[in-house]
């Protein structure tokens, strides 16, 4: 799964099913045998590139608007804390064939798995509201035209997407919508930044302890270690040895290969992700915070701001970015939430399922999305939405890193497949640092 480009896919299905003709050389089949750079990627770069969703958009702008260049430093300190979490999430999913709910409801009392899912399915609901408007703010800002009819219009395609196309065809559109991150890559170089200053800014920390600063540190590391993403990647991993009629790697004579993957799947799809966001702080610390347009509440008043400080290119790029995350993240975020909930009750999920063959799972992410487009609907203001979000992802984010690192150090559920030590301790470092971000949110 994952294979984007035909020629891998020849090969891929040349590999298993055998040559046709004379076998080839030794070396020669060793070199077809080795899979591109390409082939790799997949979970990890769709699940790096959906962290960077409209909300975390909005959260980086803020980030640039408000404290300059001063915040870069948290993307390349939560850089590894977020890869190896992840990593261990995935490897969780793939060493036992069992998505993160499911080992929950496994290895845990039931409490603890309901007031998980709870939590992820109240904080992706708001998430996904916000998400939906920003998408549907940022064609309004570029066309024109009535907001909620977009908001509609966006949420009916994206159920449709994830209900009805092919899970192989669904996973390549993702994977290809990962390249509308490179909008931001764009911006940064249509502006003026004074690159010495970012880069020291991104080496040396700049940060005051005060309340302000806390909020803003708590919200890019809610924002960069979601829980959303735990389960999305575990279950992606589940999806892959589904593709490949496998039920796990604990006993399987590949795993050492299929974990290196997921290793490297992983390891460039969260440093795209951070990258992406660096160069959102950058772009609007070199443009907003430069000419003192310091509030900034959502993605789309980022790009607002934009269009009279750099010039209408850059508006554009900033709008279309919106857009296109927006449709990577929404299915995510549905998707993961009714990976959970069907893990927790013991249906049948899986999008290379049809909908008559996984029922309660599709209809878990028909009512998400349906419920986050009614959001922008009921009166609620989707920035406190979003705030509190924010807050129930950093509540559970902590206790659920733990209940990961427990499962992922526990010999009897990954057999010889544990983890590396550096990564458990890794892993608890992450665990930590969110653990005193949240109550320096709430002290300060």
């Amino acid at each position: 799964m994952f294979r984007r480009v035909q020629g891998c896919v020849k090969q891929m299905d040349q590999a298993n099913i055998g040559p046709t003709t004379s076998p080839a050389p030794e070396g020669e089949k060793a070199k077809q045998d080795k899979p591109s750079f390409l082939s790799t990627l997949g979970p990890g770069l769709i699940t790096g590139a959906a962290d960077d969703d409209p909300s975390g958009i909005a959260t980086y702008s803020q980030a640039g608007a408000q404290y300059g260049y001063a915040m870069t430093w948290v993307m390349l300190f939560s850089y590894p804390l977020m890869a190896v979490t992840q990593v261990i999430s995935a490897r969780i999913g793939a060493v036992t064939g069992k998505g993160i709910a499911r080992n929950l409801r496994l290895h845990y009392p039931p409490w603890v798995l309901r007031l998980a899912v709870v939590l992820l399915l109240i904080a992706n609901v708001a998430n996904l509201g916000a998400d939906l408007g920003a998408m549907a703010s940022g064609v309004t800002l570029l066309v024109g035209g009535p907001g909620p009819l977009y908001v509609v219009g966006f949420a009916l395609v994206c159920v449709l997407a994830e209900v009805f196309i092919g899970y192989q065809r669904y996973a390549s559109i993702l994977k290809y919508l990962t390249l509308s991150l490179f909008a931001y890559v764009g911006v940064v170089f249509a502006v003026h930044v004074p690159w010495g200053e970012a880069i020291y800014s991104l080496i040396v920390p700049q940060m005051k302890f005060d309340a302000a600063h806390a909020e803003m540190l708590v919200a890019i590391l809610g924002t960069t270690i979601s829980p959303y993403l735990f389960f999305w990647q575990a279950a992606q991993e589940v999806e892959e040895l589904r593709d490949r009629r496998q039920r796990s790697l604990i006993h399987n004579k590949n795993a050492a290969a299929e974990l290196k993957r997921i290793d490297t799947d992983t390891w460039v799809g969260m440093g795209y992700s951070n990258l992406i966001a660096l160069f959102i702080i950058i772009a609007t610390a070199a443009t907003l915070h430069a000419s003192g347009k310091t509030d900034i509440q959502t993605a789309s008043d980022a790009a607002e701001a934009l269009r009279p400080v750099a010039g209408a290119a850059t508006f554009w790029l900033f709008a279309c970015g919106i857009i296109g995350t927006g449709m990577l993240a929404v299915p995510v975020l549905a998707g993961s939430g009714a990976y959970a909930i069907a893990e927790t009750f013991g249906w049948r999920e899986g999008l290379d399922l049809k909908p008559r063959q996984a029922r309660g799972f599709y209809a878990t992410i028909i009512v998400a999305t349906l419920a986050g487009m009614a959001l922008n609907f009921v009166g609620i203001d989707p920035i406190k939405a979003l705030y509190w979000s924010a807050v129930l992802n950093g509540l559970l984010a902590a206790p659920l890193m733990v209940l990961m690192l427990l499962i992922a150090s526990n010999g009897e559920i990954m057999g010889k497949q544990v983890p590396n030590r550096w990564l458990i301790w890794v892993g608890w470092l992450a665990t930590v640092v969110m653990v005193v971000a949240t109550l320096a949110f709430f002290v300060l």
